[in-house]
């Protein structure tokens, strides 16, 4: 218990040491120890105690809730690309290329480092999509993919705010700030029912947009490896390979759910294919049949027609016109009478 005590009191000392004092004081910034809990506390909440509670419950409907979530976090989302984005990306100030952490108290500064903070904080706020799945039993959306995408997140950020609020970091936020935007507006109108089921064509593309966003992230980051720049080396790795990792897990679902579907579509019509042949060829060999069949009845019909006419001329004495039928002359046999 000493020596966790001891490695606890040196992670303080290390976090006073060298993290941003302009964030030492705000909430849940003095210590990783309380993000932690809360990631760990989420991924147990949504794969063992949530499913337990709601294995013998009806699902929750929560389509009002939805709507009213899913709006909220679209404007969220857009104010966050906004601050991000005027405080330095948007406005010419930042450099793509290289953007060291500036730790000055100059107000635009200070706009940064706030939405720094307030960007980690929407990713709690991100756990309530989870929740939703498991309050409406929808297991199936509760993926590994999910799980620790929404896990690692706060953790993730935290170190960011609490070392480097601003700089080149900040870029994974404008990218991902965006892609919320979009990806928060189709969950709203999935939410508002059916009847716009038909805007929805570009799910599939949703996850690529995400995709791309990683793959710029990797590109911002690692590109710091390559050139002189002051900013700390660590936080490149840091958000690159995370970058890195994402986009791996996120084709990985591309690949499993948009090929297997279309497997499962291209297999699906390939069947009605085959199924309108089989039932072209039954058709054509039923008319076969009924020609064959005619044939053969019209033919019985006539030889039967013919015989039965036949046997009627000879029982009535009138023979039909049609026949062709001649009778022979009656030879008279008996020699005539001659008077003696």
């Amino acid at each position: 218990m000493a020596l966790i005590m001891k490695y606890i009191d040196s992670m303080h000392h290390y976090m006073d040491k060298y993290g941003d004092p302009r964030t030492k004081d705000w909430p849940l910034m003095s210590s990783p120890l309380p993000t932690l809990a809360l990631c760990l506390g989420y991924v147990y909440l949504v794969k063992v105690l949530g499913p337990r509670l709601m294995e013998n419950r009806k699902p929750f409907q929560l389509k009002n809730t939805l709507i009213v979530y899913n709006f909220v976090q679209v404007v969220f989302s857009a104010w966050l690309f906004y601050e991000i984005g005027v405080s330095g990306w948007l406005t010419g100030h930042y450099n793509f290329r290289c953007q060291p952490v500036d730790y000055s108290n100059h107000p635009k500064t200070l706009r940064m480092v706030h939405a720094c903070w307030w960007y980690y904080f929407s990713k709690f706020t991100e756990f309530f999509d989870t929740f939703f799945f498991v309050m409406r039993k929808k297991s199936s959306q509760v993926s590994t993919l999910h799980v620790i995408h929404h896990g690692c997140m706060p953790m993730s950020v935290w170190f960011g705010v609490k070392f480097t609020p601003g700089g080149h970091s900040t870029f994974f936020g404008l990218l991902n700030t965006f892609v919320h935007i979009v990806m928060y507006t189709y969950y709203l109108f999935t939410a508002l029912g059916p009847q716009f089921q038909k805007y929805l064509w570009w799910k599939k593309y949703l996850t690529a947009l995400q995709m791309v966003q990683f793959i710029l992230i990797m590109v911002h980051a690692f590109q710091l490896l390559f050139i002189d720049c002051n900013y700390p080396k660590a936080f490149v790795w840091w958000i690159g390979m995370h970058a890195v990792m994402f986009f791996f897990l996120f084709n990985e679902f591309y690949q499993t759910t948009y090929k297997a579907h279309k497997l499962k579509r291209e297999a699906a019509l390939a069947a009605k294919k085959r199924e309108a042949e089989l039932l072209l060829q039954q058709q054509q060999q039923q008319q076969n049949g009924h020609v064959a069949n005619g044939s053969a009845n019209g033919g019985s019909a006539l030889s039967n027609g013919t015989g039965n006419k036949a046997a009627d001329y000879y029982v009535r004495g009138d023979l039909p016109a049609e026949m062709e039928l001649t009778q022979r002359p009656t030879t008279n046999t008996t020699r005539p009478t001659t008077a003696q």
